[in-house]
């Protein structure tokens, strides 16, 4: 896919009802566009990671699309799973694999079948690991260690849209200032990204949009420059703190009924 068929992330009218008859996902539309940092706040149960399981096609939306690269994540979801990557909190790594054998594994995965030893080494490098850990077994790894992994295997897999679950979640300053390093990087390659997370510091330094999330609902989207002029965090307990009753699914049926 050339530079003017990548489309970003477009989320439109997400409604997401669980079992429980509770919308965790409230209405949602939101669009991140390659060469974008999109960072979504909000508190545990605000919705931000069922809005990742549905862009991901894990969980089908109740009502509403999720597009990657304008194609729709429930209709066609093998072509969209093409062009996106998924770096969860606690990474998924087959333990007893070294680095390079878990790259290795999911790039084929991918469908990347003829790519030397010299490709992988230099990814490696690249997300700042260091030559000693190229051999080493996953298990011995830090949770840094294993994001930058999990970051690896987004840039061998060329995913035009990559999804980060609390990225920032229990690295250290250095590390914390290296991860960001990298999605700048990544940034600068057109990639279209959405992090979810509770790091507010982190978020106001990368991301070029800031959205709160609370009971599902997006309840302000700031930019870069309003973050710079406003205060994020007062902003951020502004909006968390509004008292919001969760609707449930018999009401948001009544509602559509009226529309």
């Amino acid at each position: 896919m050339n530079e003017s068929q990548k489309r970003g992330l477009e989320i439109i009218n997400l409604t997401k009802v669980y079992n429980n008859e509770v919308v965790a996902v409230d209405n949602l539309t939101l669009s991140v566009d390659p060469g974008e940092i999109f960072a979504m706040l909000g508190a545990n149960g605000a919705g931000k990671t069922t809005t990742l399981m549905c862009c991901l096609g894990f969980t089908d939306p109740t009502e509403g699309t999720v597009k990657i690269n304008d194609i729709d994540v429930v209709r066609d979801p093998l072509a969209a799973k093409r062009y996106v990557a998924y770096v969860s909190e606690n990474v998924r790594l087959y333990p007893n694999f070294t680095a390079r054998q878990n790259l290795d594994f999911f790039t084929k995965l991918a469908g990347k079948k003829h790519v030397s030893r010299k490709e992988y080494d230099g990814v490696l490098a690249r997300v700042g690991l260091d030559k000693s850990a190229f051999h080493r077994r996953v298990k011995g790894f830090s949770k840094g260690m294993r994001q930058r992994l999990g970051i690896g295997i987004a840039i061998m897999k060329e995913a035009d849209v990559i999804l980060l679950d609390e990225p920032t979640s229990g690295l250290d300053p250095k590390g914390g200032k290296e991860f960001l390093a990298l999605l700048g990087e990544l940034r600068a390659e057109s990639r279209a990204i959405l992090m979810t997370t509770h790091d507010i510091f982190r978020a106001r330094q990368i991301a070029n949009r800031v959205g709160i999330m609370n009971a599902g609902r997006m309840m302000r989207i700031i930019t870069r420059e309003e973050a710079e002029r406003e205060s994020l965090e007062d902003l951020y307990l502004k909006y968390i703190e509004i008292p919001i009753e969760r609707r449930s699914d018999s009401e948001l049926a009544d509602t559509h009924s009226e529309k």
